[in-house]
């Protein structure tokens, strides 16, 4: 949840760090900080708030180093304090030290490190990983790094520098993500980061840690070691992502640009997916004898990606009729599910890192099911723990609010809804081209809806004064509301909440009157009547309604208050086109409140830890 950016090299360093921490901005923007050597000594500034506030503060800064390390953080031990900002250090000011994750035992640890003599000067757990390396080190970097790591608990990405040890930077880590690379030419350097985009301007040639591995930087070269003293080769891997992906190319935001490249992601995950009628899948690693074995499908994810479970679960069970069961991968983790060997699990998640998707889908493995990994993440963690891997091509998604990376799932989902279905002799070839044309009519339907957003804008400004927003919508319309809900509260800090529509009556319909406004999806549905008497419900409890309807649909207009339209289309593919607008619906209120939508407070692009 925070980012790590190193450099070792030829050229000065603080400036390759500040914009690699801007990079990294996503994963967390409590506070920042960077340490360099400096005179035979590490020199540590930190800050409060955005990476801004930390180029601030070393605008001036009189150092030339070509070595340091950087740290934007996302809290989750201390409060976001300039102490509790990385780096952090040693008693002796030697040794500086930057962390992703969570040190389970940090207090145990803390106390017998206080008890030793050691002093703290911050609250957070990262801390006592400079005390033990201090307390470990005898003159070998990686030997006392390790020896650090064997009394940890829980997750960390660590990079380390040491006074003694000028020009060098030590990695590690465990259920946290780190790359290293190299940059040669004229100004050679070694490079470390929690994410590749972070570094992807000196280098696409790049490694991928994997738990318990070590790596030793240096301006030229790259060690690498499975144990102190036991060096290993490791494979490096080439990434052929735009770096302009990571601009925001003319867009006033990173999530308004992400919206505006969904018809591009979805294009890119269907394109050749079917031939002949056909869904072709290389890198799912099963026969048609493990496919005739599944009997039961579990799909797993957090949030966004959660969503885009509950909508493939209408569609593989619709179309290759195998149950299937979505539910969120923390709860999965902490419950003892009934898979087997016959169970299909598709684990879903952006980032390939998530912490509580990368544990259920290693239960799910050890009670002998095949797993499927969704993720936009070439390389990442999830992709090397599964049985196989289907990426959804969404490039770089910057905004912490998923836009771009859900409709691509709910496509790559749907891909694999047809291919259960026609491998277990549900739907045909014609059927299969059918849906496949189906699915490729809906870039340029968002197209079409991104021409005119004037009523979107419109009814935001409305709703934006509201304190609590409710969704509704049936079938398939359901997880698009939980998703258009989320995206509510993620970016503009308005409470919402989504039901199914038929629920109202249950209970959510007490909460209604003219201070809270409803979002209804009544698209061309086989319940579009049942959700049409629910607004009517709706409206006669004085709240205002906003509809996502289809096209040229007069009976939703003559009672809504605002209606967003999207072109008709199979009646499943509005998982994806009624999705648009309720992106663009939360970022108008959130702009409308003043609140960073890139941003949002709280929150990180990539939970890496629990």
């Amino acid at each position: 949840m925070c980012g790590i950016v190193g450099y070792t090299g030829t050229a000065p360093v603080r400036d390759i760090l500040l914009e690699g921490l801007r990079k990294l901005e996503y994963r967390g923007y409590d506070s920042a900080g960077i340490a360099v050597e400096t005179n035979d000594k590490i020199s540590i500034v930190r800050r409060v708030g955005k990476v801004e506030e930390l180029a601030k503060a070393v605008e001036d800064w009189d150092v030339t180093s070509t070595c340091g390390i950087g740290h934007t953080r996302w809290a989750t031990h201390g409060r976001p304090t300039e102490p509790n900002a990385h780096p952090h250090s040693d008693c002796s000011g030697k040794i500086a030290v930057v962390h992703n994750g969570i040190i389970e035992n940090f207090v145990q640890l803390r106390d017998l490190l206080e008890s030793e003599g050691h002093v703290f000067k911050s609250e957070t757990d990262t801390e006592i990983v400079a005390h033990l390396i201090e307390k470990y080190y005898d003159g070998d970097l990686i030997d006392a790094l390790a020896r650090t790591t064997e009394v940890l608990q829980g997750a960390y990405g660590l990079a380390v520098m040491h006074v003694d040890h000028p020009g060098e930077i030590a990695v590690t880590r465990k259920d946290s993500p780190i790359v290293v690379g190299l940059s040669e030419g004229d100004e050679p350097a070694a490079l470390v980061a929690s994410d590749i985009v972070a570094i992807m301007d000196f280098t696409r040639d790049v490694v991928f840690l994997e738990d318990g591995q070590f790596a030793l930087l240096q301006p030229t070269r790259i060690d690498y070691f499975s144990a102190p003293g036991e060096p290993v080769e490791l494979e490096t891997m080439h990434i052929d992502w735009d770096a302009e992906d990571a601009e925001r190319g003319g867009f006033p935001d990173f999530m308004l640009k992400e919206i505006y490249e969904q018809p591009r992601a979805v294009r890119d995950t269907i394109s050749g997916a079917v031939k002949n009628g056909y869904v072709l899948f290389d890198n799912l690693a099963l026969d048609d004898d493990d496919i005739d074995a599944i009997d039961n499908v579990y799909i797993i994810g957090c949030g966004t990606s959660y969503h885009a479970g509950l909508v493939a679960r209408d569609l593989i069970e619709r179309w290759a009729r195998i149950p299937t069961t979505v539910e969120v991968a923390s709860e999965f983790r902490y419950r003892n599910p009934i898979v087997s060997s016959s169970t299909l699990v598709i684990a879903i998640s952006q980032s390939g890192e998530t912490a509580d998707t990368l544990a259920a889908v290693r239960i799910a493995r050890s009670k002998g099911a095949r797993v499927f990994a969704i993720t936009n993440c070439v390389g990442s963690r999830i992709t090397r723990e599964s049985d196989g891997t289907l990426y959804v091509k969404a490039n770089m998604e910057i905004s912490v609010a998923a836009t771009k990376s859900f409709l691509a799932q709910i496509s790559c989902l749907a891909l694999i809804a047809m291919f259960l279905g026609q491998k277990k002799g549900r739907l045909t070839t014609r059927q299969v081209k059918s849906l496949y044309y189906e699915l490729r009519e809906t870039p340029a339907q968002i197209e079409d809806i991104l021409q005119d957003t004037s009523v979107i804008e419109e009814a935001a400004k409305e709703v934006a004064k509201a304190h609590s927003v409710m969704y509704v919508g049936r079938g398939i319309g359901s997880p698009i509301c939980k998703e258009g809900a989320l995206k509510l509260k993620e970016i503009s800090y308005l409470h919402a909440e989504a039901y199914p529509a038929g629920e109202l009556k249950h209970g959510p319909i007490a909460l209604l009157d003219e201070n809270v406004p409803v979002v209804a999806v009544v698209t061309e549905s086989p319940t579009r009547m049942q959700t049409l008497s629910n607004v009517q419900e709706i409206l006669a409890r004085g709240s205002r309604v906003v509809a996502v309807a289809s096209e040229g649909d007069q009976e939703v207009a003559d009672i809504a208050d605002y209606v967003f339209y999207i072109p008709r289309i199979a009646d499943w593919c509005t998982a994806i086109t009624a999705s648009v607008p309720l992106q663009l619906f939360a970022r108008y209120i959130a702009l409308e409140r003043g609140c960073d939508v890139d941003k949002p407070r709280n929150l990180a692009k990539s939970v890496t830890v629990e």
